[in-house]
C-alpha cells in the first residue's frame, strides 16, 4: 500500500498520513509524540531539548489518560512501564501544570529507545519516506532537531486537518483499548449515526469519532469527487458515493441486492458545493478509483477502522487479500444499482 500511497502525493504530508493513521499501535505513544511535534513545529523551532519535548510529551498522555487507556485492556504493566509512572504521577502534575521530576525522568529516558526509535517503522518496520525528526548530542544534553519536512507539514494549509486526524485516530485507537467497548469495536466494527455523521461503536451505540476526520486523511485530505484539497475551515458534506436513494428506489421494484450504502465503504468526505451538484448520480469512473484507493488505503490500518471495511468486504463475498479487492467489490455494487 505504501507507494500505491505515495502515488497521490509524494511530499512528507504522506509520510506524516503513514505514520499517523496506519502504523502499528499496542500503546498511544505516537500520537502524543506527533501532536508534540506538530506543535513545536508549529512555533517554528528546529532544535529543541530532549526535557522540553519529554514534557509536553508526557503532559499529552496525562491529558487523554483519564478519558480512557492508552494501553490495551488487560495489558500487565510493570513498575518501571512509562504508562504505569504516569499514571502515579497524575495527580500532582496536572495540580503544577507540568510534569514531577519522576514523571519528566521516566519520559526522558524511554522516549528516545521506545516511541521516537519506532515513530517512523510502518508494518514490517518499513520506513516512511521522509523523516520528522533526529536525536542528537550527548547523553548529558540531547537534542530533538525537527527536519525541513516536519516544518513542511506543520506549516502546510492542512494543518488544522493534520491535528485533526491525530486526535481523532487517537480517540479510535484508546476506544478500541477499553475493555467491552474495545472487544465489540475489534470484532463488529463501527456503525455510523447518519443524522450526526459519526462512527459509533455498535455495542453501546456510543460516538467514538467523526466520520470527516477518521477518514479524510485516507482521502489525503482531499474531496472525493473533484480531488482538490478541502480546507480544514470550509464547508464539508459527507458523500454517498453511491447514493442512498438507490437502496430505497431499488428495494421497492426488485429489492435491494447489493451492500448498506450507508457503511463507511460509501462515505466519504467531499466540498459541500461539489456534493450539492453530485446529488444523486451515480459516481463516474474516477470517484470509484478514488473510492477504491481510499478504501485500501484505510486496510492497512489498525484495526478497528479496518474490521468495519473488512465486514463489508466480507459480507459481498469479495474479502480476499489481493490488490483488486475493492475495484472488484465496487464493480459489484455497480451491477446490483446502476
Amino acid at each position: 500500500m505504501t507507494p500505491d500511497f505515495y502515488r497521490t502525493d509524494p511530499g512528507p504530508l504522506a509520510s506524516w498520513r503513514l505514520a499517523v493513521l496506519t502504523g502499528a499501535n499496542s500503546r498511544t505513544y505516537k500520537f502524543a509524540l506527533g501532536e508534540t511535534l506538530l506543535e513545536l513545529a508549529a512555533q517554528g523551532r528546529t532544535d529543541v531539548p530532549l526535557d522540553e519535548v519529554a514534557a509536553r510529551y508526557a503532559m499529552a498522555i496525562l491529558a487523554h489518560q483519564a478519558d480512557a487507556p492508552q494501553a490495551p485492556s488487560g495489558a500487565v504493566l510493570r513498575e518501571t512501564d512509562f504508562l504505569e509512572v504516569a499514571r502515579r504521577e497524575a495527580a500532582e502534575s496536572i495540580a503544577l501544570g507540568h510534569p514531577t521530576e519522576r514523571l519528566l525522568h521516566a519520559a526522558v529516558k524511554s522516549m528516545p529507545t521506545m516511541v521516537m526509535r519506532k515513530f517512523h517503522n510502518l508494518h514490517g518496520d518499513t520506513p516512511t519516506a521522509h523523516t520528522f525528526y533526529e536525536v542528537t548530542g550527548t547523553s548529558r544534553e540531547r537534542i530533538v532537531r525537527l527536519t525541513p519536512d516536519l516544518l513542511v507539514v506543520a506549516r502546510s494549509e492542512q494543518a488544522p486537518g493534520l491535528r485533526a486526524e491525530l486526535d481523532t485516530r487517537w480517540d479510535i485507537v484508546a476506544q478500541s483499548f477499553a475493555a467491552g467497548i474495545g472487544r465489540s469495536l475489534v470484532a463488529e466494527g463501527f456503525a455510523v449515526d447518519l443524522a450526526t455523521h459519526t462512527l459509533v461503536d455498535r455495542h453501546r451505540r456510543r460516538s467514538v469519532a467523526g466520520v470527516t476526520s477518521a477518514v479524510i486523511g485516507f482521502q489525503h485530505g482531499r474531496c472525493l469527487i473533484c480531488n482538490e484539497i478541502i480546507p480544514p475551515a470550509g464547508p464539508v458534506a459527507v458523500d454517498h458515493a453511491f447514493p442512498h436513494s438507490l437502496m430505497n428506489r431499488l428495494s421497492i421494484v426488485t429489492g435491494w441486492q447489493g451492500p448498506d450504502l450507508d457503511a463507511v465503504w460509501n462515505l466519504a468526505p467531499t466540498h459541500r458545493a461539489c456534493n450539492a451538484a453530485k446529488s444523486d448520480r451515480p459516481p463516474t469512473p474516477e470517484h470509484l478509483d478514488r473510492l477504491a484507493h481510499r478504501n485500501e488505503a484505510i486496510m492497512h490500518s489498525p484495526h478497528p477502522l479496518r474490521k468495519t471495511l473488512a465486514l463489508s468486504l466480507e459480507a459481498a463475498g469479495t474479502g480476499g487479500q489481493g490488490a483488486d479487492r475493492w475495484p472488484v467489490f465496487l464493480r459489484h455494487v455497480q451491477s446490483a444499482c446502476c
